[in-house]
């Protein structure tokens, strides 16, 4: 009781609202902590995340073993950081009365992270070999294109969709849960006239990652699925876990919820936290009817608790935010308030096109940060990638430094995949993607060379060892031998032995030559490559190294327009589903009107246009301490002269209603000459045009 008591002073520290979600259950004298489902609308900015860590905590301390809960989450960075916080309450409200274990919570992880983990060990049950590989979006769209290519679909005398466009269709089935039909006439209606030669695709698709023991992103969700949906195994891998609790609820598509509710059928122990108002990735089969939804899956109804409480946002931003959002048909009703009642009331800038955008932008920042404020602290965001070009030039004219985010992953460096693939080949000799890459990095290997050393080392039943028999291209022949012993010795080693990182070394040994012979920069590549070496050693077997790096891969500093790290602060540009998750004292939100919020492409349906207002709510409570909304007057058409003035009339967002535009400020800003100075007149002198030309006749 002494320890309960100590827990309970330590939660005063949260608001009622957190205070209720991370309290919820009961624990009947002498018998273990409880509870019913839990449905926890955490509002932007109403520290979910810690309140989350709280209720783990939670749990630990009223006696709940910590292998006994499962935490889920959409990215590894949120699952250690969440782990980090749940260890420090625990110590602090433990105060040394118990050990606790070096891993505190051994089943926290992403879907897909977990989902590898369970069908490894049920591997027999779902005719799997516990050492299949995992491929990445990039292995499993090249695997897509070689199947196409078979197919003979690479040679019609039309255009067929490209292998990135097959994988997405074949993502979206898969995690919809849609008819292919249905989804080509929803969301690719270009390629409806292709149904049946896709179908046949993703057959051959499918057949072709089996033979070769290869899952994609989605094939470990699907088995996870149809694991836990018999009822004898899904009783069984439920029975492990007393509580499972899921982060950021509202991104779960179709496939995840149907897990939680297989694993859960009667919701005890099941607690979601999520936001209605921020799910915004539907492209992704994001399903917002999971969490509006949730409460009546169960009998009695899952228990609802809102968090409201905003510690980021002064109450002017909340107040348009509110407003926003509010208009929203279908949702969970809440009023976020915040105990910063005074700032200044967010800006709608009307401007006379995109170089008066930018301007005002760039004028902005500039007088923030001789006001004080760090570039850092302010963020550009907008609804496309390319809506930031324009911006992005006149940073550079005025040397401005930023970052830009979204771009390729550190995974996705040619020198980083081609290092891996090595590791990947040899964790599964049958990962012909891995071994098509691993070969042709040797001069004179093409396909065809390639295609018949793979046939050669399945003739051999995948043994290594046979391959110093194959006949090597001439330009090869010099280093096969020292090849063929790294392979052999790569795949002899078990995954799991200890010191299996010593191999990362090997492997660079051989591939440095290569890496010199066909890429520039070698230097900078070498410096991934040294990197990627030290992130091995947090891992303790090969598999989970390559697993884990394909499921949530980081990023690079690559990644970064520019090299701003090199200067003393530098500002940020990004889209404004990449900003989700992020704060900044200042944000400035481009091109707001019809068309782009919403977007276009999302107007022919009411769902979308919903997820549209989503979208700006997500981008407008992403501001500390100011708000500027952007709206230009025209928009320049393009495909035409340098100096052509056709443009169109932007007409003001249907999200922008009245009752918003009275929560802000309203402003214009017009153009600016070359000499820095507004276009307009500067002196009262009046001249008389009509009496002079009158006076003409």
């Amino acid at each position: 009781m002494q320890v309960a008591e100590r827990l309970d002073e330590h939660l005063d520290m949260l608001n009622p609202g957190q205070r209720q979600a991370a309290e919820y259950g009961q624990q009947p004298a002498g018998s273990h902590f409880t509870a019913g489902p839990l449905l926890v609308i955490a509002g932007a900015g109403t520290g979910k995340t810690m309140t989350l860590a709280h209720r783990v905590a939670h749990l630990i301390v009223r006696g709940v073993s910590p292998e006994r809960i499962l935490l889920l989450t959409f990215t590894r960075r949120a699952a250690q950081e969440m782990t980090r916080r749940v260890d420090a309450i625990v110590r602090r409200a433990l105060d040394g009365q118990q050990v606790l274990p070096a891993g505190i919570l051994p089943w926290s992880g992403t879907f897909h992270s977990v989902a590898n983990r369970l069908l490894r060990r049920f591997a027999h049950n779902l005719g799997l070999d516990p050492a299949f590989s995992v491929l990445d979006r990039g292995d499993a769209a090249d695997v897509i294109d070689v199947t196409r290519h078979d197919l003979g679909l690479t040679k019609t005398s039309r255009r067929f969709p490209k292998k990135d466009t097959c994988l997405a269709i074949y993502s979206r089935c898969v995690n919809s849960q849609l008819a292919l039909g249905e989804v080509l006439n929803e969301s690719y209606p270009w390629c409806a006239d292709w149904e049946s030669e896709l179908r046949e695709l993703f057959r051959g698709y499918v057949a072709r990652k089996q033979h070769h023991m290869a899952l994609d992103y989605d094939d470990l969700l699907l088995y996870w699925h149809h694991l836990v949906a018999d009822a004898e195994l899904g009783g069984e891998i439920g029975s492990w876990f007393d509580h499972v609790l899921v982060d950021e609820y509202q991104d779960t598509n179709i496939v995840q919820a149907r897990i939680l509710r297989a694993l859960k059928p009667d919701g005890e122990g099941l607690t979601v936290v999520g936001d209605d108002a921020q799910s915004i990735y539907s492209f992704r089969a994001a399903e917002v009817e999971n969490i509006l939804g949730f409460p009546d899956q169960f009998m009695p109804a899952a228990e609802v608790v809102s968090l409201e409480q905003n510690y980021r946002s002064t109450q002017e931003i909340l107040d348009s935010a509110n407003r926003l959002i509010a208009e929203s048909e279908r949702q969970y009703r809440k009023n976020l308030f915040a105990d910063n009642k005074h700032g200044a009331k967010p800006t709608y800038v009307t401007v006379e096109d995109g170089d008066a955008e930018t301007e005002f932008v760039v004028d902005s920042i500039l007088a923030n940060r001789e006001a004080g404020m760090r570039l850092m602290d302010q963020a550009v965001l907008f609804r496309g990638s390319h809506h930031s070009d324009r911006l992005e030039l006149e940073l550079v004219r005025r040397n401005i430094p930023y970052v830009k985010y979204g771009g390729l992953k550190f995974l996705e460096a040619a020198h980083v995949k081609d290092m891996l693939a090595v590791l990947k080949w040899a964790d599964n000799p049958r990962n012909q993607i891995a071994a098509f890459r691993v070969l042709k990095l040797m001069p004179g290997f093409g396909p065809s060379y390639a295609a018949r050393c793979y046939e050669q080392l399945e003739a051999g039943d995948f043994l290594f060892t046979v391959l110093r028999d194959y006949r090597p291209p001439t330009a090869a022949a010099g280093e096969w031998v020292g090849f063929c012993e790294l392979m052999a010795s790569l795949a002899s080693t078990e995954s799991g032995d200890a010191g299996w990182q010593a191999q990362l070394a090997q492997v660079r040994r051989w591939y440095r030559p290569h890496l010199e012979r066909i890429y520039d920069g070698v230097e900078t590549r070498e410096a991934d490559l040294e990197q990627l070496e030290q992130i091995s050693g947090r891992y303790a077997t090969r598999e989970r190294f390559l697993t884990e790096l394909t499921l949530d891969p980081p990023s690079a500093a690559g990644d970064l327009s520019g090299d701003p790290l090199l200067d003393e602060d530098y500002l940020v540009l990004s889209t404004v589903h990449s900003a989700k998750g992020q704060e900044w004292d200042a944000v400035f939100l481009l091109n707001v009107s019809d068309g782009n919020f919403p977007s276009e492409f999302s107007t022919g349906k009411p769902a979308l246009v919903e997820e549209e207002r989503r979208l700006l709510y997500v981008a407008m409570t992403r501001a500390r301490q100011q708000l500027a909304l952007i709206a230009p007057l025209r928009y320049h058409v393009t495909q035409q002269r340098r100096d052509g003035d056709k443009h169109v009339y932007g007409a003001r967002s249907r999200f922008v209603s009245d009752a918003l535009l009275e929560t802000m400020e309203r402003g214009f800003h017009g153009r600016v000459d070359a000499g820095g100075q507004p276009l307009g007149a500067r002196s009262d002198k009046r001249i008389d045009v009509a009496s002079r030309l009158r006076d003409m006749w």
